[in-house]
């Protein structure tokens, strides 16, 4: 008698990908290296326009002697004009344009708004008008001019989002109250100013520009330390950050608590907003515009925090660059970016118009 025959077990079923998954697998690679390569040759842009500030000017040292005073060696000529001059301006600009192009694009991606800048919803505006009183009325020192313009964007961040608040955030309201809160602050420093002597005059519309001259490491580390300690929020944050521009409601289906990561959202941005503006100024537009030119860079569907800041950084090193040595005169740095950024919102608000869509 034969045994029986034992059937032979099928072979386990492979997982085939679809077509549109792989089509989706292959599209955020694509995206991820897309952005790797940008944010490598923006930093390499960084360092390479940093090192420029550094070596040129009106005299020019070679890279080895920077380097050396960089290192904290004495040499001759080169560790006071490098070390006390060049360095802080150079550290100043890098740190003021990080903090600029993150803040500026957490509003942009946070309202989904292109206007949602902190130059266009009055919080510069606030830092800037609390400077002219410090400076005009009140004659008080460096330090505390940028205690109490820090103290000020604060108050206007809060203020704006205390009245835009109703049921939420809707980012329209906000950026009208934003305008309408800057322009009145604006009313304000220009009815400072009328009044100012020749000396404060100056010194106040030196600080109102945005400008990177005469600027010392007492200036530059504050600012240094607030990066340092609120940029790892937003990065934190990030991944929020990009749900949250699908809408409250498909965020919070996400899981992101919207109320809670947007008031931690714009108190880091605000409070690198406010410690940029303290050391540097309001320097118009570079928080407007690091985001739309990171957005073109990177493309969809990627965070734009880090490009952001590294547009920022790389708008300030350039700008002051021009601005010094580009023309017969020299130009504070703010008013480069300024003549870079008007036209763009000029065209920014008639491209919202033709296409028939609301600020």
């Amino acid at each position: 008698m034969s045994a029986p025959a034992v059937a032979e077990p099928s072979p386990a079923p492979t997982s085939v990908p679809s077509p549109v998954l792989t089509t989706v697998i292959r599209g955020r690679a694509r995206r991820a290296t897309r952005r790797r390569l940008v944010v490598l040759t923006l930093a390499l842009l960084v360092a390479a326009a940093f090192a420029a500030t550094l070596v040129f000017g009106q005299t020019y040292y070679p890279p080895g002697d920077v380097l050396r005073v960089v290192l904290g060696e004495q040499v001759p000529g080169a560790s006071f004009t490098v070390g006390r001059l060049r360095l802080p301006r150079a550290v100043l600009a890098v740190v003021a344009g990080l903090s600029f192009g993150m803040a500026g694009v957490t509003f942009q991606t946070m309202l989904r708004n292109p206007l949602a800048s902190p130059d266009i919803i009055g919080i510069s505006s606030g830092a800037s008008a609390a400077a002219a009183i410090a400076i005009v009325t009140l004659s008080l020192d460096e330090t505390r001019v940028s205690v109490l313009a820090i103290t000020a964007g604060l108050g206007v961040a809060l203020l704006v989002y205390t009245l835009a608040f109703r049921d939420g955030v809707a980012s329209t309201r906000l950026i009208l109250i934003g305008i309408g809160i800057a322009a009145m602050l604006d009313s304000v420093t220009a009815y400072v100013l009328s009044g100012a002597a020749e000396w404060d005059l100056q010194e106040a519309t030196r600080w109102l520009t945005g400008s990177l001259n005469g600027v010392a490491w007492d200036q530059t580390v504050p600012a240094l330390v607030a990066l340092v300690v609120l940029a790892p929020v937003l990065l934190s944050r990030a991944r929020d950050l990009s749900a949250m521009q699908l809408g409250d409601d498909t965020a919070a289906a996400l899981g992101v608590r919207v109320e809670r990561t947007r008031v931690t959202l714009i108190v880091a941005a605000v409070g690198l907003i406010a410690f940029a503006t303290a050391a540097a100024g309001p320097i118009a537009f570079v928080a407007f515009l690091s985001g739309p030119i990171a957005a073109r860079l990177v493309g969809p569907g990627t965070s734009l925090l880090v490009p952001a800041g590294l547009v920022g950084a790389l708008l300030v090193l350039a700008a002051d660059f021009v601005g010094q040595f580009a023309f017969d005169t020299r130009y504070p740095v703010g008013v480069v970016t300024g003549v870079l950024g008007a036209p763009y919102l000029v065209y920014l608000i008639i491209r919202t118009h033709r296409s028939g869509a609301s600020i």
